[in-house]
């Protein structure tokens, strides 16, 4: 075998490795368990062509959606000459097919896109939703199986870019669409894309307060599948059958002030829920069941000195880490809202818009202008690394077969050991 070939033929051991089944799948924006954390695994602390590079491929357009991994397949969603596609890639960074689903509908914040929503997969259909209302199920060969257009729901009246992703039920694609006075929690047939049902999800608030870009959560109550869904100045758990109101937790704006949005998405840890709001400025534990109105008898706790905007929490054994706009980071205990540790990556201009994950013990920071901090939270909080990508990072990290994969505005790096 000649020196060239060789070397092709290591780049191809190197990029397509061999791992156990179940390891080798992130179905999801947040993974599996929507922790946004990976436990398994080995996984590089610096992030740079010249250092754990593996392969880096450029990007048709501008998307903020984080990849999802389901095998041998990298997808994400990506716009293509003004349409809103799904690519697939496979572990050597060669696109496997792009399939183009509907017009665009571009965004217009600086860190947006018409392609914010992540997929989700039951490892059988692809599903991906766009900011033009653009849904569709695509099999594993790139084939349309069936496609619906949102907007038959009403006007996006959401001040910025749609960012909330669709979550699997065992029986049923969901989509929360959480906007001005024309709110829908709606579940979708998985094989036809027929509605299964839909409940309407609109309250009055102070402006903009109705608006939500969190993604619903997958929880059980009684024993049975729940939605737990986050906007409106309410947590509320819904009947995974029916989508009928279980619980609802209010209390969230007392004062009612305006332009109080919710970005952030709620977390689960154990029986409780954490609830960040007010603009990064607050953070509520929330107990888990009851029925009907459950605001006095299930808040555990409230913090005023803590909490996200952007950025989503990361649950790591029975821990959550907080990543604030500025960098900031509070290790919380889920039960009592107190901290272990509160500790904060070195100060920049500018913000953490992606949310962090968590593998091997290490914490992954996306910070807007494209550079990846990473910190040791073993035993407290060890600043590591920053890591310059080149281009804006919006998307999570997804930490995955001793890899680490990090979609930029342009390009798609998998970084390994």
């Amino acid at each position: 075998m000649n020196r060239i070939l060789t070397s092709i033929y290591l780049l191809s051991v190197v990029a397509s490795p061999a791992f156990a089944e179940e390891e080798q799948r992130w179905p999801a924006w947040r993974g599996s368990d929507s922790s946004g954390a990976n436990q398994q695994g080995s996984y590089p602390t610096k992030l740079s062509v010249g250092e754990n590079l593996h392969w880096k491929v450029a990007l048709p357009g501008k998307g903020c959606s984080t990849p999802i991994v389901w095998d041998d397949h990298v997808l994400l969603t990506c716009p293509i000459d003004g349409q809103d596609a799904v690519l697939s890639f496979g572990w050597d960074g060669r696109t496997k097919w792009r399939t183009r689903v509907g017009p665009e509908r571009k965004g217009k914040h600086r860190n947006g896109s018409g392609s914010n929503p992540s997929i989700v997969t039951d490892g059988k259909r692809i599903y991906s939703l766009f900011k033009s209302g653009n849904f569709a199920c695509l099999d594993f060969e790139g084939k349309t199986m069936w496609k619906n257009d949102l907007t038959s729901f009403g006007k996006d009246t959401l001040y910025w870019d749609f960012g909330t992703s669709p979550i699997l039920t065992s029986k049923h694609v969901i989509v929360a669409l959480m906007r001005m006075n024309n709110s829908w929690l709606v579940a979708y047939e998985p094989k036809t894309g027929k509605v299964a049902w839909k409940v309407e999800r609109n309250y009055e608030t102070p402006p903009e307060c109705d608006h939500s870009y969190a993604t619903p959560t997958l929880i059980r109550h009684k024993g049975e599948e729940a939605i737990l869904i986050w906007g409106a100045e309410r947590l509320s758990a819904h009947c995974a059958k029916d989508g009928s109101t279980l619980w609802v937790s209010t209390g969230f704006n007392p004062k009612q002030k305006k332009n109080w949005v919710v970005v952030g998405s709620q977390v689960v840890a154990g029986d409780v829920a954490i609830v960040p709001y007010g603009r990064g400025t607050h953070l509520a534990g929330i107990k888990l069941g009851g029925k009907g109105d459950v605001s006095d008898t299930h808040r555990l706790w409230t913090r005023t000195n803590s909490g996200c905007f952007v950025p989503t929490p990361a649950v790591v054994e029975g821990k959550v880490y907080i990543l604030r706009d500025r960098g900031e980071v509070h290790c919380i205990d889920p039960k009592t809202g107190k901290s272990h540790w509160e500790d904060a990556f070195p100060r920049s201009s500018s913000s953490y818009y992606g949310s962090p994950s968590v593998a091997g013990g290490k914490l992954y920071a996306p910070r807007e202008d494209g550079v990846i901090l990473v910190a040791d939270i073993t035993e407290g909080f060890k600043f590591l690394a920053e890591n310059d990508m080149g281009e804006r990072v919006i998307a999570s990290p997804v930490p995955i077969n001793n890899r680490i994969l990090i979609r930029g505005e342009r390009n798609l790096f998998c970084f390994g050991g």
